[in-house]
């Protein structure tokens, strides 16, 4: 028996208003060997409390999960009422973390497919394959209704009750959480499928209306917008007040059953042409006053896109957002000729570690930089010449210290610039870039068009990138042919800076 202390509830027809908590003592997960699922082990033999736990929320299951309607009634049968799906959020929103792990691994083991049933509609269609055309798309259609998770239709009818989607979109970043921790466990990942999809209709970009938000926005949308900021974080008052101010834009989509909660976040500057560096757009403003001068404004950089909701996790809103905000730029400045990003490179100080000691294993650390450079780094450092400059290499770059010498900024510029052009694009996995904001623009149809050096000069810019950030410019007439030559046949447009510098590397680096 799977044991867990749970919520003791008093059943009544108003039952969940009469909850009370009860504390879960040394709680640890374990993985039942012959169900293979998760389960929570209780430091207490007390076996009649925990015969109660789960008969609590077995109970709770069967009155909340309705059985799935015959296939010939489906249309007709009425449905539960709403006071299941509140019972159900309200349950679960009285669990412990390490409780709900329990329960939702309950709910799509013993709540799911009915495999039995799948099975025989499937057998059903192969015997019938050469009946009439009617008949054989009637069959499918069964065996499809057959593969509906009983648990899909509370979700569903979870959504209709107030404060239900957002309910849901929680849930799913709870799902999601637990499936990375838990890896044995296919009926928490076929629960966070029907999760994804369920909430890929419900968050079409039909049903989401653009919201441009100023400084006389709400306050606690603002808030919530300085929350999220999570590229450039804010740091007061005025900061935002700047960023939605004079050479500012910053959009949201929305969801009408989220009311005044952006689900993801997208601030553009205003400029005369494509910036290079982030200091220019979050350090250095206008007056708030100012006013802007349109015969100024003939480039959008998209500096930082934010999604702030984790169980929207996989469905496609960023991509969306940007091309709205594009037509709604165009219409308000018709002139405007240039649209690209000004993007963080997160992981590739990591990802340049790990580069770095490989080379050292193979014997091939002379092979990076130059003798000039080496010679550089081998004076600003006192190391010896081979792995011993490498090591000390290493230790800067990890150190971010390496920034405080202009010596070795000049020296090592050339040698980051070549592998971070490499890492941007010749990084790959399963054939796609390897890096996520890279992946993500490349989707849309951007251009890897610029590295940019010293660009974010922050100490989170240079412990994330080596202060390196990186133009992906949209090319309006070409972003169509661009997204579909990366996502077809997995090829990278790139422009010659940065085709130079992957040449460069993969000579010093004989790849």
């Amino acid at each position: 028996m799977i044991a867990v202390r749970l919520i003791v509830c008093t059943f009544s027809r108003t039952w969940r208003h009469r909850c009370v908590s009860e504390s879960v003592q040394s709680f640890r997960l374990w993985t039942c060997r012959s169900c293979s699922s998760v389960a929570g082990h209780i430091n207490n033999n007390n076996n009649n409390n925990q015969h109660k736990d789960m008969r609590i929320m077995e109970e709770m299951l069967r009155r909340t999960v309705v059985p799935l309607p015959n296939y010939e009634t489906r249309d007709k049968s009425p449905p539960p009422p709403d006071s299941n799906s509140l019972d159900f959020m309200h349950f679960y929103r009285n669990l412990g973390k390490e409780q709900r792990l329990v329960f939702l691994e309950i709910l799509s083991r013993e709540y799911g497919v009915d495999h039995r049933g799948a099975s025989e509609m499937a057998r059903k269609l192969v015997d019938i394959q050469s009946r009439d055309l009617a008949t054989i798309l009637q069959a499918e259609d069964r065996l499809r209704y057959s593969l509906t998770p009983r648990y899909k239709h509370l979700l569903s009818h979870v959504s209709k009750v107030e404060g239900g989607v957002k309910f849901l979109v929680d849930l799913r970043a709870e799902v999601l959480d637990f499936t990375s921790k838990v890896t044995d466990s296919p009926h928490l990942r076929d629960l966070n499928s029907t999760l994804k999809s369920l909430l890929s209709e419900w968050f079409s970009v039909g049903l989401l209306r653009l919201e441009r938000i100023t400084w006389q926005s709400p306050c606690e949308l603002l808030q919530k917008i300085s929350q999220y900021e999570a590229v450039h974080p804010v740091r007061n008052w005025t900061d935002i007040k700047r960023r939605v101010g004079p050479y500012r834009r910053c959009y949201s989509f929305t969801h009408a059953s989220m009311p005044g909660e952006p689900l993801v976040v997208l601030h553009v500057a205003l400029t005369q042409d494509i910036s290079d560096n982030i200091q220019s757009i979050v350090r250095e403003f206008t007056t708030l006053d100012a006013v802007e001068e349109v015969e100024k404004i003939n480039t959008a950089i998209f500096y930082s896109i934010s999604s702030t909701q984790a169980g929207l996790q996989g469905v496609d809103l960023g991509n969306y957002l940007i091309k709205r905000v594009v037509r709604e730029l165009q219409s308000e400045f018709p002139h405007m000729a240039q649209f690209s990003s000004l993007s963080p490179i997160p992981g590739f100080t990591s990802w340049l570690q790990g580069f770095l000691v490989q080379y050292r294993k193979d014997g091939r650390a002379t092979e990076l930089l130059s003798e000039h450079e080496w010679s550089e780094v081998e004076e600003a450092t006192g190391a010896v010449s081979g792995a011993a400059a490498l090591d000390a290499l290493r230790t800067l770059l990890a150190s971010g210290d390496w920034h405080h010498s202009e010596r070795l900024v000049r020296a090592l510029e050339p040698f980051l610039m070549r592998l971070c052009a490499w890492y941007l694009y010749g990084e790959k996995r399963r054939g796609y870039a390897l890096n996520p904001v890279a992946n993500f623009h490349l989707q849309n149809g951007a251009t890897l068009w610029r590295l940019n050096w010293n660009a974010d000069t922050s100490p989170r810019g240079i412990a994330n990138s080596c202060g390196i950030m990186v133009n992906y410019r949209y090319f309006l007439q070409e972003t169509g042919v661009n997204s579909k030559a990366y996502l077809h046949n997995k090829v990278i447009t790139a422009s010659e800076q940065v085709l130079s510098l992957v040449a460069q590397f993969q000579k010093n680096s004989k790849l």
